[in-house]
């Protein structure tokens, strides 16, 4: 993984990892494309997290290649860490420092940093710009540690568990702010246990079991390529029917034959989590 410009953002081939006996990576192979969103899911202890720490230059790993912008994040230096951004579950913790100060001290370990207004502009963060980060609500903290994880202009932001503890607005507003760095040409790489997220955000989405990727594709393809069918309900003479099929649209056409009404038609096609589900259980 040298020589010309790479053509994808990450290059993972036959990533190992073992704590003791415990294999939480194995042979795992992993791209990402420049400006895509990529969200890897997988049940606690899938190799999730060891996998991202290791991307990230956080971890050492025990076998394989792996190529981050270009480089081993295992031997990469400064240089190459001011091209990544990095948002932790961990909240940020700086004390008595007020938001603007705390943005403000974090860009001064950058080249190219943003300015801190245009970056809690972005993060929705500037009417509390002079409040002191201890006195913020759950949501605008983990809008703060976003707000540090790209004020370096990062070519690559890595996202964990990103939304964690947010109210349904405050997690589709922080999917607005995702949606806008990646068309600003951010590549986004997070991980989520929240799958309605991936679905809504996710370019492509890696399922991780048993510590290797079981299926990658579009949400939208991982949904068409699982044995999962489409849930259609109607009443008839005042009882509820249930029928699955794989295709709905035919089973309402031949029902509706003939001009027939049907009464409280409901179709509940499958989604990313029954994809998610039977994978897993495949695995």
């Amino acid at each position: 993984m040298s020589g010309a410009a790479p053509a994808r953002a990450v290059q993972v081939r036959g990533l190992s990892k073992s704590y003791g006996a415990l294999r939480a990576v194995d042979d795992l192979d992993l791209d990402v494309d420049y400006g895509e969103i990529f969200a890897i899911l997988g049940p606690n202890g899938a190799g999730k997290s060891t996998t991202v720490e290791i991307l990230e230059g956080n971890r050492r790993r025990d076998a394989g290649q792996v190529s981050v912008l270009g480089a081993d994040p295992g031997t990469a230096g400064r240089q190459w860490r001011a091209r990544i951004g990095i948002v932790l579950q961990e909240v940020s913790d700086a004390g008595m420092l007020t938001v603007g100060e705390t943005v403000q001290m974090f860009g001064r370990c950058y080249g190219a940093a943003r300015e801190p207004a245009e970056v809690l502009d972005l993060v929705g963060l500037a009417p509390v710009v002079e409040a002191r980060v201890g006195t913020l609500s759950g949501g605008q903290r983990r809008r703060l540690d976003v707000a540090l994880g790209i004020v370096g202009r990062p070519e690559l932001l890595f996202l964990d568990e990103p939304t964690t503890g947010f109210d349904p607005e405050a997690r589709q507003q922080f999917w607005e702010l995702i949606r806008l760095l990646a068309a600003d040409g951010t590549t986004i790489l997070m991980t989520t246990h929240y799958l309605e997220e991936a679905a809504a955000l996710a370019d492509r989405v890696a399922v991780v079991a048993g510590g290797s990727v079981v299926a990658v594709d579009s949400p939208a393809r991982l949904i068409e390529h699982v044995d999962t069918a489409a849930t259609v309900r109607w009443m008839d003479g005042g009882r509820e029917r249930v029928e699955r099929t794989a295709t709905p649209t035919e089973l309402i056409r031949r029902l509706s034959s003939g001009g027939a009404e049907l009464d409280r038609l409901t179709v509940t096609r499958p989604t990313l989590e029954d994809a998610y589900l039977q994978l897993i259980g495949h695995s």
